[in-house]
């Protein structure tokens, strides 16, 4: 047996801490100060195993209700700290996640940098940000993270004070003591427009600064300038799947502000360029390209008369103006004194700047030809256009029949669409795809639900002329599981002209293309049968060999739910695989949508490894990704951490594209062999308990705070699609979170141990592990998710199950499956413990449990008095606080 490694803390942790504590003395007084630092104690104590420590009292019985929530808020601000100090250590940075390591390693294989400059040209990556509600925090909370972020840099560089003058370390000390007096709890639902103003503060601070910057130091790497193949998605404003709040209005609103965002850069980057280029005529060269640009910007300043650059910059500025004033119907901040006539596209604003940049290169080689501030503007706009980041739509297969039935039987087509076959379904789709007369009528009683989904998809056709084609590219189809659903997003975007027919000879086209979701483990295996079909429509067929590529969403959530952790992933991964050969026979690129969340259980861990591990040519250059909730504040929530992780996205897209296959093809026979056999048996133990066990559904709303959960003013959307308690209309989201709050994590790990004891074969599980990034990620996902579960605690939540008998019988289970799982796991990795051979994580997680207990036994005895029906309101915030405060704590809750 290895020793366990003390809990080490990395200095900034301790200087956090300290600075916290001060806070905790000053703000709350010496007796919260004391109380806090023997609860600390204690636990630290029973965390390493000092002898003894379990006998000794907790000191949580000593604290008043007041004491309890300030002690929670004390608490969850530490674990904030940390996960701070930790983004600065890089703990999360993996080895190689860089462009430079990752075109190094494909060098080493023989794979050139003009191979990896030809794959950049049709490459698309993207993360998208989604209004998922796991972050827990307001955003008040973040921002004081953030400064707290800047001023530790500023600390790093060696300085002592602030620009202004102010002592670091009292700066900070400053922010500390405002996040200790700021309410860390929402007291209103979020609406659909707060939720787009959270997100644009990231593409606002963080995405716009930080692309172009990464693309300079890419252009550095590579050698030669690709095109931006690394952009930003957004389903906020556009995701309607079970979101009755968002309507063509939210659409618009998130449209509008996007754009807004956009110009603003734009604008204040042309202004300081303008402070920046003082170039004279006595003094330099400058091409007649230029001049002409200058005399036709209206500027007649005779300051500023030898002075071209400014003056055509100034005429650049009065353009965007112009268009600020057009698409925002706004003035901007800084308005021009000048007429001028708006930019209609952006690659207008991208010409003149670049002619610009050609009058700076010019004249010779020197340093003004090297970009500098001029190219990362021309890069932003190259990259985020007048539209900032492409939205998505979404919505629900379920929702489209109703309309589609609606709009046939209005129209006098088809009286009754849903009691149609699948085959007279896509027959009478066909016809109506054919033609380009509109089903609708202005003059029909539509019922609510079909006239809001016409409104949305008219508003995105306005939306298409307002901002441009990159604006609005895909409709994301949840429960997709038929051609049909695919065809009926043609037929209702054919409302609105976003489908047109071919006529004349022309063939038909698509301005937003039709994407399936698949989310169950039937939806993954129907997967591949789905989009033969679909491609074999010709009118289909011809619009995806004209546009080059097709995507296909793959969902990690419901999956998971559906079927356990195991054999999600290997649904995925298969489903992947599958496809392949589909979209090759059809001769066009595969684009993959992964619907990734934080926790494990769906889809969490290391973004890195999963890229790296999905199947050989399933990639190509080509991968967009689901960002969401707490993760985007972790991932980007500074400019240094979303260069990193935005990087390793990046890096992981470039090697599993091009890096050769690992595996033989024996080799990947027998381990998909054994893989088929695992997730059965995975499979089976999980729907037995999840789904086949009497109480089990009561038990998990009894055991977990998921009521409480549901009541969190954390999102704008309902916690379940339907009224239902079943666990099949819950949202996979809380169903995840409830499971985390209570330490059971149980969606992350529950039938592997089953999987695991069955299989005879150990030695090929463990060439498995050593050869197989696929199994050797899925394996470091589910170590990770054990180690930050207790069933220790979890148990102390099973008196609140009403039936104890059924409780105890499911507890034991859950226990037993527990135990397999971790005995087997450290059979198969060679470990003494959890994490033995991770000993950054390790440290990270066993740093972090003394936090986690106390705020674990105090939730638990707020929910018994809650659920007691005590109407003391400082109960129901200590239960919202402890909820908060255990999210930070784990991070990836969600």
């Amino acid at each position: 047996m290895a020793s366990i490694l003390p809990i080490t803390q990395n200095p900034d942790i301790r200087f956090l801490g300290r600075l916290l504590g001060d806070v905790i003395k000053a703000y709350g007084g010496e007796k919260l100060y004391r109380q806090t630092e023997y609860i600390r104690s204690a636990s630290v104590d029973r965390a390493r195993g000092v002898a003894g420590a379990d006998l000794v009292d907790t000191g949580l019985d000593a604290l008043s209700l007041d004491d309890t929530l300030a002690f929670v808020r004390g608490f969850m601000l530490f674990s904030m700290l940390a996960n701070l100090a930790e983004d600065r250590q890089g703990i999360s940075v993996e080895p190689g996640a860089d462009l430079a390591s990752a075109v190094a390693a494909l060098e080493a294989h023989g794979i050139s940098k003009d191979a990896v400059l030809a794959l950049l040209d049709t490459a698309l990556i993207v993360p998208v940000m989604t209004a998922h509600p796991t972050e827990v925090r307001r955003k008040s909370m973040i921002d004081h993270k953030n400064r707290i972020a800047d001023l530790m840099q500023l600390m790093d560089s060696g300085k002592t004070e602030t620009d202004n003058g102010e002592q670091i370390e009292e700066a900070i000390a400053r922010q500390i003591a405002l996040l200790w007096q700021t309410r860390p709890l929402r007291r209103e639902r979020l609406y659909v427009q707060d939720e787009i103003e959270n997100v644009l503060a990231y593409f606002r601070d963080v995405f716009l600064p930080v692309l172009p910057a990464l693309y300079a130091r890419w252009e550095r790497v590579l050698g030669a300038r690709p095109q931006s193949f690394l952009r930003v998605g957004n389903w906020i404003g556009g995701d309607r799947d079970g979101n009755p709040y968002v309507q063509a209005e939210q659409l618009k609103f998130a449209l509008s502000r996007a754009c807004e965002a956009a110009l603003t850069f734009y604008l204040d980057a042309v202004h300081a360029l303008g402070a920046e280029l003082s170039i004279s005529t006595e003094l330099a060269q400058v091409p007649q390209a230029v001049l002409d640009l200058a005399e036709k910007s209206g500027d007649t300043s005779p300051s500023r008369k030898d002075e071209p650059y400014r003056r055509a910059l100034t005429g650049i500025y009065s353009r965007l103006c112009a268009s600020y004033v057009a698409l925002t119907g706004k003035q901007p901040a800084r308005p021009s004194s000048l007429v001028a006539e708006a930019y209609e596209e952006p690659t207008a604003l991208r010409r003149d700047l670049a002619l610009i940049a050609q009058g700076l290169a010019s004249e010779s080689s020197g340093v003004l030809a090297t970009g500098g501030a001029l190219g990362r503007l021309i890069r932003a706009v190259e990259t985020f256009g007048f539209h900032l980041a492409t939205l998505d739509m979404r919505q629900n297969s379920d929702v489209h029949e109703r309309v589609v039935a609606e709009l046939l039987k209005q129209a006098g087509v088809e009286a009754d669409y849903a009691a149609l076959d699948e085959f007279a379904r896509i027959a009478l789709l066909r016809r109506e795809l054919a033609s380009n007369r509109p089903l609708g009528s202005r003059f029909a009683g539509y019922s609510e639900e079909t006239a809001s989904e016409l409104a949305i998809v008219h508003a995105a056709a306005d939306a298409l002329k307002t901002y441009g084609p990159q604006c609005i590219t895909h409709y994301i189809i949840s429960k997709a599981e038929s051609v049909s659903d695919m065809l009926e997003v043609n037929i209702i975007l054919k409302e609105a002209g976003l489908w047109q027919a071919g006529v004349d000879g022309a063939p038909p086209q698509a301005t937003i293309m039709s994407v399936p979701l698949f989310e169950t483990i039937a939806d993954l295996e129907a997967a591949p049968s789905i989009m033969t079909a679909y491609f074999g429509l010709p009118e289909i067929g011809g619009i995806v060999t004209r546009r080059g590529h097709q995507e296909v969403m793959i969902g990690y959530s419901d999956s998971n739910k559906d079927g356990g952790y195991l054999t999600s992933t290997w649904g995925l991964h298969q489903a992947s695989k599958a496809l392949e050969p589909v979209f090759a026979q059809v001769g066009t690129a595969m684009q993959l949508f992964h619907g990734r969340g934080g926790a494990v259980g769906r889809g969490g861990g290391s973004s890195f490894a999963a890229i790296r591990a999905q199947p050989p040519g399933t990639v190509q250059g080509r991968i967009r990704v689901t960002e969401q909730g707490e993760i985007i504040a972790a991932k980007f929530g500074t400019r240094d951490v979303a260069a990193v992780n935005l990087e390793a996205m990046t890096s992981a897209t470039l090697l599993a594209s091009l890096e050769p296959e690992a595996l033989s093809e024996k080799d990947a026979a027998r381990f998909a062999t054994a893989m088929d056999q695992l997730s059965s048996g995975a499979f089976t133990a999980y729907r037995a308990l999840v789904y086949g066990t009497e109480g089990f559904k009561e038990f998990f709303r009894e055991l977990t705070p998921i009521q409480e959960i549901s009541g969190l003013k954390i999102g704008s959307r309902p916690a379940s699609r339907t009224k239902s308690t079943r666990i099949e209309d819950l949202r996979a989201i809380p169903w995840v979170f409830s499971w985390a709050q209570a330490r059971v994590m149980l969606p992350g790990w529950y039938g592997v141990g089953h999987a695991l004891s069955d299989f005879e074969d150990k030695a090929l599980l463990a060439d498995m592990v050593q050869a197989w990034p696929f199994f050797r990620s899925a394996m470091a996902n589910l170590e990770m998710v054990l180690a930050k579960s207790d069933l220790g605690i979890a148990r102390r939540y099973l008196p609140l199950v009403q039936d104890q008998a059924a409780a105890d019988s499911i507890f034991g289970r859950i226990a037993e499956g527990w135990s397999k799982t971790h005995d087997e796991l450290l059979a198969l990795t060679g470990q003494s413990r959890l994490l033995e051979k991770n000993p950054a994580l390790e440290t990270s997680i066993r740093l972090r449990l003394p936090y986690i207990e106390p705020l674990n036994l105090l939730q638990i005895e707020l929910l018994k008095r809650h659920r007691a029906g005590e109407d003391d309101a400082r109960i129901k915030e200590g239960i919202e606080l402890s909820i908060n405060a255990i999210a930070t704590a784990l991070r990836n809750s969600g």
